[in-house]
């Protein structure tokens, strides 16, 4: 039986052996499955295989010289056109990982002239980033200074910087993604921001400044290490919400914990539990996303998609680099051996709350039932740039309650159509409320004083919404509230359910997924007087895809008459679900 470390090194192995041939002449790589490239890919490639270098001192791979592909990958980022800000910082960190200094280093040696003037220029230019952005500069930092290119060290201040934002974004201490407009976007990159920063600090020439900003790093990272026990599914489904969940959903969560655990982070009394989730979260990702009849990653295919600005080949390259930084981890704790001993599972209902303020809320809901294996992540959150259904604000649980994914679809949601405006109770609350109801219930509401429309304004004077969500074992109950300030024409109504299947090769025995009755979902209260439409059937139709199987059916709610709202009168929407939840076979 090979320890995690030798697994994870194996893998690796066989990830970068299915794709270095892709590596071109001229540095770019040669994209898979139809897509298009990426400017920053060759970074990404640069950084794999300098910690592929950096965990075992081998300088060839399956009759390849590393070197020289580093080199050219590294050069052909460095002369990308416009400059890929996010593509420098990775391939700064690869040639970084191949010696401490230029004169150590057999990349740079391997550089050309023009090259390495190109890599001074382009380290020096200075940026300034309000998102995860940030992580980047820091990155660059590190490498400026560690590679002698700079005598001043810029690391401690960018890292400081990038803290002072969080805290003016987020009342407890989340990274907030957005650059502009309402604010809120709370996602996966602020898991990959603190897992990037403390890669780039490993590397860093100074070990002092490691250690005087490991304690700031802590302060931050430590919220969302504390979330995975109450995130993380029974079968090892991990940040499921947002933009770029499904693979890096696993690997970002995966190398945070391995991080916590090298750092101490984790106290002893602990240890066992976190070991639990690391088992759980990596068997889910080598289920659900390795290819393992032949060794790769593999994102995409009929049935499911990934978020559509990463590449397969970027995925491939990203599964190799922190696959060899697992390795390392992995003996630095001395994972214990064989599997840990898990906790049993408990009925819970938590609100990690991400930020409260006088003009919003914003906050994750996280429900689990231990006797059905239920597990739900109800995020409360602003989509950011682009208006996907991952952001929303219901119940998502893959398998059981579904999505498509880089697509917009009101799912389990009411979308509202005053003229211009089409309303969504979704990305901000105020007065978010979550407690025990009666029978061992759960409950979690907020309202809306202002309603606000799909490109995140909020529509002054119109009307308010009061939401409550309420969870009894594998019940779900969800009632939408609505008050109008004058009267208004509502021009439309829609309400969505997606119904999805398992994939049909990529999947974890015992995952939950619905049965053949299905959500049992009922309408108690329709004061919108909404029909539902015939089922749409979408096995043919490519859009609707999510990161983990095939959405086979829509169905739609819907009033698309109008009708007159008059004030002083509440007009509910109340629905039911009750899914037949059962297990996938191993």
């Amino acid at each position: 039986m090979h320890s995690f470390s030798e697994q994870c090194l194996d893998m690796a192995r066989s990830i970068l052996g299915h794709n270095l041939d892709s590596i071109q002449p001229d540095g770019t790589t040669l994209p898979t499955n139809g897509e298009l490239p990426r400017p920053d890919e060759p970074g990404h490639v640069a950084f794999a295989l300098g910690e592929y270098y950096r965990t075992t001192g081998e300088s060839t791979l399956g009759g390849y010289d590393l070197f020289d592909l580093a080199a050219r990958s590294i050069t052909a980022q460095m002369f990308t056109e416009p400059a890929a800000e996010n593509g420098l910082a990775y391939a700064s960190l690869g040639l970084l990982c191949f010696g401490p200094s230029k004169e150590r280093n057999p990349v740079w040696e391997r550089l050309v002239e023009e090259t390495q003037v190109r890599i001074d220029k382009q380290l020096l230019h200075r940026s300034d980033y309000d998102n995860h952005w940030q992580a980047f500069n820091v990155a660059k930092a590190v490498a400026r200074f560690s590679l002698g290119l700079s005598k001043k060290d810029e690391t401690s201040r960018l890292i400081e910087r990038m803290v002072d934002r969080i805290g003016q974004t987020s009342s407890s201490g989340f990274f907030d993604d957005a650059t502009e407009g309402f604010g809120g976007n709370f996602n996966l990159y602020g898991v990959m921001s603190f897992v990037f920063i403390r890669s780039a600090l490993q590397l860093h020439a100074n070990s002092g400044v490691r250690d005087r900003k490991l304690p700031t790093l802590r302060t931050y990272a430590e919220r969302y290490i504390k979330m995975m026990p109450d995130l993380v599914r029974a079968d090892g489904l991990g940040w499921a919400f947002g933009r770029a969940a499904g693979a890096y959903g696993q690997m970002h969560c995966i190398s945070l914990i391995l991080q916590g655990l090298r750092d101490g982070w984790i106290p002893d009394d602990q240890k066992v539990k976190y070991y639990d989730i690391l088992r759980r979260l990596f068997i889910f990702f080598y289920q659900t996303y390795l290819d393992q009849e032949h060794g790769f990653l593999d994102l995409r295919d009929d049935e499911r998609t990934a978020y559509s600005n990463h590449t397969t080949r970027m995925a491939n390259f990203d599964a190799a680099r922190y696959l060899c930084q697992w390795a390392r981890l992995a003996k630095t704790i001395q994972m214990p051996g064989g599997n840990p001993k898990p906790e049993p599972a408990r009925s819970s209902g938590r609100f990690v709350i991400f930020d409260k303020s006088n003009r919003k809320e914003q906050g994750l809901f996280l429900y689990r039932d231990a006797e059905s294996g239920l597990h739900l992540q109800v995020p409360l959150i602003s989509s950011g740039k682009k208006l996907t259904s991952d952001s929303l604000t219901f119940p998502h649980s893959p398998g059981v309650f579904d999505w498509p994914n880089n697509v917009y679809l009101p799912i389990m949601l009411p979308e509202l159509t005053f003229g211009e405006h089409v309303t969504l109770p979704a990305f901000y609350g105020k007065n978010c409320v979550t407690g025990l109801g009666l029978r061992n219930s759960f409950y979690f509401r907020y309202d809306q004083p202002e309603l606000i429309n799909l490109k995140e304004e909020f529509v002054k004077g119109l009307g308010s919404v009061k939401v409550q969500w309420n969870f009894t074992g594998s019940k779900i109950s969800c009632e939408f509230a609505y008050n109008v300030k004058q009267q208004v024409t509502l021009d439309k109504f829609r309400y969505a359910l997606a119904v999805a299947a398992p994939h049909s090769k990529y999947r974890v025995g015992g995952s939950p997924t619905l049965g053949a009755l299905g959500h049992r979902c009922s309408v108690s209260k329709n004061d919108f007087q909404a029909a539902w439409m015939e089922t749409e059937v979408v096995t043919a139709d490519p859009t609707y895809r999510t990161n983990y199987g095939k959405i086979h059916y829509l169905q739609y709610l819907v009033r698309d008459h109008p009708l007159v709202m008059r004030p002083g009168h509440t007009y509910r929407l109340a629905v039911e679900f009750e899914p037949d939840v059962t297990a996938i076979e191993g």
